[in-house]
């Protein structure tokens, strides 16, 4: 296991409530990434695994109790962490949400990197067979009421549940292979690769070519999400805003493609929720966060499915 060699603080705000959020990450020999809730009396720490995963319908990863100590938005933090290679931490935090900063993963990576490590690499999590989640997964796990309504949406507009994420074997490292296909102009369909295997190579390929990729929604529906409690902390610093009539965008891409290079950092952070490098090849076709952690939870319902090595590849 690998951990920090002094404890690191960040501050900013939480995306949903806008509202400031400080978070201490603390240097630990028990393996794993925990957070705590210092803003709650007496709370235990909340495990950051695949199968403490709490809410993802918010289009970000929660973990812990929903009606008692969560944190929301773990994803950009989770690969940060997974590609500096940080495995050991206690992460205590003052609110329920983690600060946004840049809407990216750049900020937290370019922290980390000032910062010295101590520990061995990464467990691998080899991939031995297919494993597949799809939407109509997902589908599955909703109410009643809510399942009825979107077969009905489906049937009206023929339309089918078609995303899904596949693991399957590759020996190399953690290739992930996104796609998204959205109906707004300005992001269309787009694909985005990238073979994470540890060295320091694809380290600087993700720095480079992905880190700074910001998350995204569409301007016209801010004000609907603010008065329900969500984005109030979102702005052109740390959000893509789609424009009125989703043809462009209000702040500057960085690149065309930028909305499917965010998406395989939600993946790589959502990967980590298994608690170690996973080997293996994710496809993700109009992906989620659900789907994310439908896969792991199918990866890890039989141990036929899986190995465990605990040495990694080290960086070269």
């Amino acid at each position: 296991m690998a951990t920090f060699k002094e404890e690191i603080k960040i501050s900013g705000v939480g995306i949903h409530s806008g509202k400031p959020v400080n978070i201490k990450i603390k240097p630990s020999d028990k393996y794993g990434i925990f957070f705590r809730r210092v803003d709650i009396e007496n709370s235990e720490l909340i495990p950051a695994t695949w199968d403490n995963v709490g809410e993802t319908k918010f289009r970000n990863t929660t973990i812990g109790k929903l009606n008692g100590a969560h944190v929301q938005t773990i994803e950009h933090l989770m690969a940060a962490l997974f590609i500096v290679g940080i495995d050991s931490a206690v992460i205590e935090i003052d609110g329920p949400e983690t600060p946004i900063l840049d809407g990216s993963a750049k900020e937290f990576g370019k922290i980390f990197s000032k910062y010295k490590t101590v520990g061995s690499d990464l467990y691998k999590i080899i991939v031995k067979k297919e494993i597949i989640a799809k939407q109509s997964d997902v589908i599955k796990t909703l109410p009643f009421l809510v399942r009825v309504k979107i077969f009905l949406f489906n049937l009206i507009n023929r339309k089918k549940p078609d995303g899904f994420v596949k693991l399957s074997p590759d020996s190399r490292g953690l290739y992930v292979l996104a796609t998204l296909v959205y109906k707004e102009k300005i992001i269309g369909t787009q694909s985005a690769e990238i073979l994470f295997d540890g060295t320091k190579k694809s380290y600087k390929e993700f720095e480079e070519e992905f880190a700074n990729s910001r998350t995204f929604g569409k301007f016209s529906e801010w004000e609907y999400l603010k008065a329900r409690g969500m984005a109030r902390g979102a702005s052109e610093e740390n959000v893509i805003a789609l424009n009125k009539y989703c043809d462009g965008t209000i702040n500057p891409l960085y690149r065309p493609d930028e909305f499917v290079r965010h998406k395989i950092i939600d993946v790589l952070g959502d990967m980590f929720t298994s608690g170690g490098f996973i080997y293996g090849k994710l496809e993700s076709y109009k992906g989620s966060h659900a789907l994310n952690n439908i896969v792991l939870k199918k990866l890890f319902s039989d141990t036929s499915n899986y190995d465990i090595i605990k040495k990694s590849t080290q960086r070269d």
